[in-house]
């Protein structure tokens, strides 16, 4: 796995990408460091970061448009996967790469906070805790590139569509208020969530009778509550997509708050979508 991480880190620097990518970062979390802290002698550099969330934007398709769709457009991914390495050390170590890059770009843009420690008292806990949920929803970000790179060979295909689900998660808070409250959509909205987990499951196991049971168990419980109690039902749209929101989150971090259930939210994140990766791998490996 080491192999694949060095590998990876060459090429990021041997294409320019690493050195674009780290200039980039740093020169624009240092215009919003110079305009929101050095202009108005402001120590609250946890507000920088909170307004450069903007960058995942640019930072998550650009570290991970090319990691898998370009092994599939050169044909170089069947000779990966029939290595000795296992699919989940290729993926992880894909994975880790791009991790380590933008861990370098963090480290570096923690000169400023140290600028500003030279001319008065820091809100620490608010720092320590706008860092956390940056770097972990960079990670989780990270996770979610790589899976989109693998299920095309286009890296403009991959970076487009990468951007689009970070602009979707962007937004979710705004979408919670404009989606209805009444609980017919949510039974509806519970349904459809059951289909897409069903399907996970098939994809995964390819076991149809399984997911089928899933599925009618699954939409029996939700009818039988609906008919029980169907208040419970009312606004669980929103609430749902307030709780998929991963900025609403970062903003408790960036009060300071290193809220234990934040942390698993996007470790858990992450870690979903490397194991979707894995799957989707496997399945071409062994066709």
């Amino acid at each position: 796995m080491t192999a694949i991480i060095m590998k990876e880190l060459r090429t990021y620097f041997t294409q320019m990408t690493g050195y674009i990518f780290l200039a980039l970062t740093v020169l624009l979390t240092g215009i919003f460091f110079v305009a929101m802290n050095v202009i108005f002698r402001s120590p609250h550099f946890h507000q920088v970061l909170n307004s450069t969330t903007i960058l995942f934007f640019v930072m998550v398709p650009a570290l991970t448009m090319r990691l898998f769709a370009d092994e599939v457009k050169n044909k170089t991914d069947q000779l990966l996967y029939t290595s000795p390495l296992a699919v989940w050390q290729i993926v992880l170590g894909k994975y880790l790469a791009a991790g380590l890059l933008f861990l370098m770009a963090m480290v570096v843009t923690m000169i400023f906070p140290l600028i500003i420690s030279n001319f008065g008292e820091l809100p620490v806990s608010q720092i320590v805790g706008a860092y956390v949920g940056y770097i972990l929803i960079g990670l989780m970000l990270i996770a979610i590139g790589v899976f989109i790179s693998v299920m095309t060979e286009n890296q403009i295909i991959a970076a487009v569509s990468t951007f689009g689900i970070i602009f979707v998660m962007f937004i979710l808070d705004a979408l919670a208020g404009g989606m209805p409250a009444d609980a017919t959509s949510s039974l509806i909205f519970i349904g459809i969530l059951i289909l897409i987990v069903a399907g996970i499951f098939y994809h995964s196991t390819k076991n149809i009778f399984a997911a089928g049971i899933f599925a009618i168990v699954s939409a029996g419980i939700a009818i039988a509550l609906f008919f029980a109690n169907n208040l419970m039902f009312d606004g669980i749209i929103g609430r749902s997509f307030r709780w998929l929101s991963i900025f609403s989150r970062f903003d408790t971090l960036t009060m300071g708050i290193l809220n234990l259930a934040d942390i698993v939210f996007y470790i858990s994140f992450a870690l979903v979508f490397i194991y979707l990766t894995v799957n989707v791998i496997e399945k071409r490996r062994w066709r």
